[in-house]
């Protein structure tokens, strides 16, 4: 006889199982020129995007560096009362998300969920993706981004970085 449960896997099962790679990591800087000069001259990134988000209150640029099979995506606040400002001043300079690659992104966040990792975000539909982002770990500083490539050209959009923005500046995140 086969009995369906709906208990919950121990998070580990469910990373192990759904999780790809590193699509990428968010690393929070205090001057983006002098990050992508960095980047670009003593390891070699190539700067493959650039881009200006703005909330109701706040705002950000970012850089979208590669090198290879790594990016990195370079983001540094434009005031003081910026998501991004605010993290670096509370964490300094630094890893701000890691975003894990994923197959089945709404059943892996419900999982997750489930095992008590808060989410700061709801799905967040893009051009060919889902990303939803954690709750930022006070005792470590981490925020995850699950992602999932829905298509293969799959990419970040303007409007998906923007209803990004504006839901974590919307809970107050950073």
């Amino acid at each position: 006889m086969t009995q369906t449960t709906t208990e919950t896997q121990p998070a580990t099962t469910v990373l192990a199982q759904r999780a790809i790679n590193i699509d990428h990591v968010a690393i929070a800087v205090r001057d983006l020129e002098e990050s992508i000069h960095f980047y670009s001259e003593k390891l070699g990134f190539t700067l493959e995007e650039r881009r200006e988000t703005r909330g109701k209150k706040t705002a950000m640029i970012s850089a979208v560096m590669r090198c290879g099979p790594l990016t990195f995506v370079l983001l540094q606040g434009t005031s003081p009362e910026s998501q991004v400002t605010r993290y670096v001043e509370t964490y300094g300079p630094g890893v701000q998300h890691i975003a894990i690659g994923m197959t089945d992104l709404p059943a892996t966040t419900d999982e997750l969920e489930r095992n008590g990792l808060a989410f700061d975000t709801g799905l967040i539909h893009g051009n060919g993706l889902i990303q939803r982002f954690s709750h930022r770990e006070a005792g470590c500083g981490m925020m995850f981004e699950f992602i999932e490539h829905t298509r293969a050209d799959g990419n970040f959009s303007d409007e998906s970085v923007q209803q990004l923005f504006e839901q974590l500046e919307e809970k107050d995140s950073y």
